[in-house]
C-alpha cells in the first residue's frame, strides 16, 4: 500500500494542472520555457509520469510539453542538457517512451539539432586538452556537460557514434594533467563550484558531486557498461574515478562520508580540512556519491565496493547529525531526493541492505509530508516560495516526483530519472 505522502504528489499535480494557470510568480521567471531544472520542462515530467501510472490524464502532459516548445528551442551554446532543446528532448522523450506514435516525431525533430550540439562541444573538450588547458564544470558535468548529454544519448541512442564519442572523451577526462609543476587529475577545475573565479579557490578545486563533479562521471560510464556499451579504458578511467573517492573518504570505516571537492591546498597537504557533518543529499553528499559507487561496483563485479556503498548510505540517512544538516524537502537536496535515492539503490542491492533501504523509505517520507499535514497548505507554500517554487530540482514537481516512486517502493514508470545519473 503506498505511503500517505503519495496523496501530496497528486495535490501539487492538481495544482499545476495546466502551464497557464500555475499559481503565483514563477511563469514569469527568466528561462521559465525551457528549463528542466526549474522550468516547463520539469513540471512536464510529473504529468508524464503520472499519465503513465493511470493517475491523470495524458492531456496534462501533452499541455505541458506543447507550452515548453511554444515560441521555438534555444540550442547551440545558449543551450544545454537542463535548458532548451536538450531540456525538451528529455521531456519529450519520457512521453515518447510510452506513447511513441504521439511524441516519438516531436523528439526527433530535435535529436539532429542536440546531435549537432554534442559534436560542436567534443571538438571544443579535446581542443582543450590538447592545449593542456584545465577544464571548466560546464565543459563535463551531469546539469551543462558533455555527461548530461551522454546519459541522455544513453536513453534515447545507446548505439550511436555521439555516445561512443562522448564515452571517449569522459576516458580521456581521467588521465592526469599538468598545471605548472602539479600533477591534477583530469577534472581539475580553475575555479570555483559556481565556475566563476572565487578568492576561496584559489588553484581551483576537484568537484566531488553527481551534479557538477566527478561522481556523475562515474555513474555515466557505469550505466553505460552496465548496458554493454563500452570503449577502450572505460573500466580503467571508473578504477581511477574509484580510486580517487577511495583517497578522500572521510569519516569511519563503518560511517564514511565524501567531501563536497577538494581545494588545491588541501590536494597538496594531502589531507582535508575537517568540517562539520555534510548533507547527505543527491546533488552533493553520500546520498549522490554512494548510489553513483553502488553502480559502479555492479559494472565492475565489486561486490566489496557495492555492499560499502548501500552500508554508507543507510548510516547517512540514520545519522541524527547529517540529517539535521538537511532542511528541506526538494529532490536537489532534501528528504524526498534522499527518499528517491534510496528506492532506486534498493532495487540494485542485495537483499540484506535492500531490506534495510526499504525500511528507512516512510521516516524519510514522513520529513515530507508529516502525517495527518495538509498537502494543499504544503503545496502552496512551496510553489509560493521563490526559492522552491513548482519546479524539478528545488521545487514541488521534483518533489512530487520523488515521492510518487518512494511512496510505492518502486523505480519510475516513465524513466524522468534519467536526467539525475541514479
Amino acid at each position: 500500500m503506498p505511503h500517505p505522502a503519495a496523496r501530496l504528489a497528486e495535490v501539487i499535480a492538481d495544482q499545476l494542472a495546466h502551464p497557464d494557470t500555475v499559481p503565483g510568480n514563477a511563469s514569469r521567471a527568466p528561462g521559465w520555457r525551457q528549463s528542466l531544472a526549474h522550468g516547463i520542462p520539469g513540471i512536464a515530467l510529473l504529468h508524464v509520469e503520472l499519465a503513465a501510472t493511470g493517475r491523470r490524464p495524458w492531456q496534462r502532459a501533452h499541455d505541458w510539453i506543447t507550452a515548453s516548445a511554444r515560441g521555438g528551442l534555444t540550442s547551440g551554446a545558449d543551450s544545454h542538457p537542463f535548458y532548451g532543446a536538450p531540456a525538451f528532448a528529455h521531456a519529450a522523450a519520457s512521453a515518447a517512451d510510452q506513447l511513441p506514435d504521439s511524441y516519438q516525431r516531436a523528439h526527433d525533430k530535435v535529436a539532429a539539432s542536440v546531435a549537432g550540439d554534442v559534436r560542436t562541444r567534443l571538438s571544443a573538450a579535446h581542443r582543450r586538452i590538447d592545449r593542456g588547458r584545465l577544464v571548466t564544470l560546464a565543459e563535463f558535468d551531469a546539469l551543462r556537460g558533455l555527461t548530461g548529454y551522454g546519459t541522455h544519448l544513453l536513453r534515447r541512442h545507446p548505439d550511436s557514434e555521439e555516445l561512443r564519442a562522448v564515452l571517449e572523451y569522459l576516458v580521456r577526462l581521467t588521465a592526469p594533467i599538468t598545471d605548472g609543476s602539479e600533477v591534477l587529475p583530469g577534472w581539475w577545475t580553475p575555479t570555483g563550484p559556481s565556475g566563476r573565479p572565487d578568492d576561496r579557490f584559489r588553484g581551483g578545486h576537484a568537484n566531488n558531486g553527481i551534479a557538477h563533479g566527478i561522481t556523475g562521471v562515474l555513474s555515466l560510464l557505469s550505466s553505460a557498461t552496465l548496458r554493454a556499451q563500452v570503449v577502450d579504458g572505460q573500466v580503467d578511467a571508473m578504477k581511477t574515478i574509484c580510486a580517487w573517492l577511495d583517497r578522500w573518504r572521510a569519516g569511519t570505516a563503518s560511517d564514511p562520508a565524501w567531501p563536497y571537492l577538494l581545494t588545491r591546498s588541501e590536494l597538496r597537504r594531502g589531507r582535508r580540512r575537517t568540517s562539520p557533518p555534510l548533507r547527505p543529499s543527491w546533488c552533493y553528499g553520500t546520498a549522490g556519491t554512494g548510489r553513483a559507487q553502488q553502480l559502479a561496483g555492479l559494472a565492475l563485479g565489486d561486490t566489496r565496493r557495492q555492499h560499502a556503498a548501500e552500508t554508507a548510505v543507510i548510516e547517512a540517512l540514520t545519522d541524527p547529525a547529517q540529517l539535521a544538516a538537511v532542511t528541506d524537502r526538494s529532490l536537489c537536496h532534501g528528504y524526498a531526493g534522499l527518499a528517491y535515492v534510496a528506492t532506486r539503490m534498493a532495487d540494485d542491492a542485495g537483499p540484506a541492505t535492500a531490506h534495510r533501504l526499504r525500511q528507512l523509505l516512510p521516516t524519510l517520507l514522513d520529513a515530507v509530508a508529516p502525517p495527518d499535514s495538509d498537502h494543499q497548505t504544503i503545496t502552496a507554500t512551496l510553489i509560493a516560495d521563490p526559492q522552491a517554487g513548482p519546479g524539478l530540482l528545488d521545487g514541488a514537481a521534483g518533489i512530487a516526483l520523488c515521492v510518487l516512486a518512494a511512496s510505492r517502493g518502486a523505480n519510475p514508470r516513465s524513466g524522468w530519472d534519467t536526467c539525475l545519473l541514479v
